[in-house]
């Protein structure tokens, strides 16, 4: 049942997915196409977590934090994948009520939770590179356990304000919603309650989320930049700057991808545009940063070397 009559008024119990398309061959090649990705995030990640987890050359604050990514990544792929899957394999995926506020309170955690990350990561290359010999001091095991604390908490924070938004609103029909997963935007679309103070709080506490994480990794590379160019030798820089291009290429991809459905006025692209962009940071991006940290990091491709080394001596 999706509606539910109390009084005179008539509450949404459930909510319908609409999902990618409705065409039956394309759903086809969807479904084959993002299970693939799902599985490859899933194993690269798992494998990231693992490696780091068991190469004592790895267990230093940078790698600490590529752990934490790598979870985070798992997480953000799997509030919304496997939904996602059966939504290619039904005719009309439905999700409860609570299902639907679960999936969207996971995916404003994980999102947060992947800018705070990025902005940590950011600041410990900065003081690799520009204070190498106070890296140990500032960077401790101490003062990482503190970022991730402040990442993690500034994660579920933004998860409470959409959960405020969500229970402060009323849904009382339609009930389909035009997205593959519970989305803050299409929600607000839906509700038939006035939301403009929780929505207000939601959008103030994610653009100054997002603000202040990319001030803290623009003002990081400045200096990483400025001190770069200060090394008197080619292969100092060369070597310095290819700790950085990973971790660049990851917030380019996932600051990109996010600022276009989140800051970018909704007149400015359309609703299946905003599908396409969300598939790429919820789904694609997860999968990639595996990849982009062991194709582009010398010491992660040195580790598992190392370790398949083992792997294949024991077994002779």
């Amino acid at each position: 049942m999706d509606f539910l009559v109390d009084g005179n008024h008539t509450a949404v119990t459930q909510f319908i997915l609409l999902g990618l398309t409705n065409n039956p061959v394309l759903r086809v090649i969807l479904f084959i196409t993002v299970l693939c990705i799902y599985l490859v995030t899933m194993f690269g990640n798992l494998s990231t977590i693992l490696l780091i987890r068991i190469s004592p050359q790895l267990h230093h604050p940078m790698y600490f934090l590529l752990r934490h990514l790598a979870s985070t990544d798992i997480g953000i792929s799997s509030t919304v994948t496997p939904n996602m899957l059966v939504n290619f394999l039904v005719e009309k995926n439905t999700i409860s009520y609570l299902g639907c506020v679960i999936q969207l309170d996971s995916a404003a955690f994980f999102g947060t939770l992947e800018y705070f990350l990025l902005a940590v990561m950011a600041y410990d290359r900065f003081v690799a590179i520009c204070s190498p010999l106070l890296y140990s001091t500032k960077m401790s095991t101490q003062v990482c356990v503190k970022l991730l604390i402040g990442s993690y908490i500034g994660g579920f924070l933004n998860a409470s304000s959409c959960t405020l938004s969500f229970f402060s609103s009323n849904f009382c029909g339609p009930n389909r919603v035009n997205h593959f997963f519970c989305d803050f935007a299409p929600l607000v679309d839906l509700s038939c309650s006035d939301v403009r103070i929780p929505t207000a709080i939601t959008t103030f506490y994610c653009g100054t989320t997002g603000v202040i994480t990319l001030l803290v990794i623009g003002i990081s590379y400045t200096y990483i930049l400025i001190t770069i160019l200060k090394m008197p030798s080619t292969e100092g820089r060369q070597k310095a700057f290819s700790t950085c291009t990973s971790h660049l290429t990851a917030v380019t991809l996932y600051y990109g991808t996010t600022t276009f459905i989140y800051v970018m006025p909704k007149s400015s692209y359309s609703t299946d545009q905003n599908k396409v962009v969300s598939v790429f940071y919820m789904v694609l991006i997860p999968m990639l940063n595996p990849l982009i940290y062991s194709l582009k990091n010398n010491e992660i491709k040195g580790a598992l070397k190392r370790q398949l080394g083992k792997k294949i001596f024991s077994e002779r």
